[in-house]
């Protein structure tokens, strides 16, 4: 059985230096935000090459958090894809804001420049990009457009720890990149963790109250605030499994070229350009004939999922914001995706035998 995921295997390189840290943190009698975590994100800014990082409980969290940092108003409108999981949309519902979907280019699953500014309205306030599967969003477009009409930019960067575009990495092209360390992910925890990156000193002071109770100094709180801080613990892992994160990238990389060089045309690959290294968090193929392609291979011994069998619209919950609201292209990509095996923990091997699976499809 070729899985499509096993978190046991895949930290199992890191499980010694894990233990070590373990002990390290459980000596030191400090579990929220201490040593670890201020060394981490010391670490992870300058490998994104962002001035601040600030650690917080999870991804939505990040994203909520650089929503509140803004004076917005109830009402006010965020551009956000039609083509994402359903956090990056709750995140601004959370905050009392207005959801406004765009949808993506088919080609690469991402906000679609183009459309961008016929959803602009005299209410929108902000842009929220998902750098979906490990490809950044066509930043050098979308950018200029958010400049234009004085829009904030977040990027939700929960899939693209280490990607970049033209060299830029993801998370330092707009005033917030936010981040996720679910355990999936390619720089993935042991548990729940996030941070939000920045170039804004005001901006990284607006957080660090935020994240803690709206307080800097302990029983003084100057701003209502939320408890989202990221653990201690899980910081000393990270700051292990960062240091192999190029690596661990890398690995990615190969298996996705794998898949690019040998599967039939009759599978809708993603779409590779040498000005965006992709970190291929997940590969994604499309074919019309989905459900029973997987079935198929899990016949045959592999395991596959769906990211995401059902697009943010359809959402039950979603139906009282998107009532009657129709996103074609949203609905093909969740109708035909399917992600393949691609984790750290595979092989060439492993991927070989994929390939000759689905091409006798």
């Amino acid at each position: 059985m070729i899985e499509y995921e096993n978190l046991g295997q895949l930290n199992k390189p890191f499980a010694e230096e894990y233990r070590r840290q373990l002990d390290a943190v459980l000596e030191s009698g400090w579990f929220i935000l201490g040593a670890q975590v201020k060394e981490f994100e010391r670490s992870f800014a300058a490998y994104c090459g962002s001035q601040h990082c600030l650690g917080v409980a999870n991804g939505l969290d990040a994203l909520t958090l650089a929503l509140r940092s803004y004076s917005f108003q109830p009402g006010d409108e965020v551009l956000v894809p039609s083509n994402t999981y359903i956090a990056t949309v709750l995140s601004i519902i959370q905050c009392g804001l207005t959801p406004v979907l765009v949808e993506p280019d088919l080609a690469t699953y991402n906000m679609n420049p183009a459309l961008i500014e016929s959803a602009i309205t005299k209410r929108t306030v902000a842009i929220m990009v998902v750098h979906l599967y490990g490809k950044c969003a066509a930043m050098d477009q979308i950018m200029p457009l958010a400049q234009k009409h004085r829009l904030v930019m977040i990027e939700d960067c929960a899939q693209a720890h280490g990607a970049s575009l033209k060299g830029k990495k993801a998370g330092t092209f707009g005033d917030f990149g936010a981040f996720s360390f679910y355990p999936t992910k390619n720089l993935g925890a042991l548990g729940d963790g996030g941070c939000l990156t920045t170039d804004s000193e005001v901006l990284q002071r607006k957080i660090a109250y935020l994240r803690n109770y709206g307080s800097d100094r302990k029983y003084y709180n100057e701003v209502i605030g939320v408890n989202s801080r990221l653990d201690e613990l899980q910081a000393a892992f990270l700051r292990v499994k960062l240091r192999s994160l190029d690596k661990i990238n890398e690995h990615k990389r190969s298996l996705a070229a794998l898949y690019q060089q040998g599967l039939k045309s009759d599978f809708i690959k993603p779409v590779v350009h040498p000005d965006y290294y992709d970190v291929f968090h997940i590969y994604n193929i499309r074919h019309p004939r989905r459900d029973a392609l997987r079935e198929y291979l899990e016949k045959n011994g592999v395991k596959t999922e769906i990211h995401y069998p059902v697009p943010p619209h359809r959402q039950k919950a979603m139906l009282p914001y998107f009532q009657g609201a129709q996103f074609p292209l949203a609905e093909e990509i969740h109708l035909t995706t399917l992600s393949l095996p691609v984790s750290y923990m595979h092989t060439a091997d492993d991927v070989t035998r994929v390939i000759e699976l689905m091409n006798k499809f």
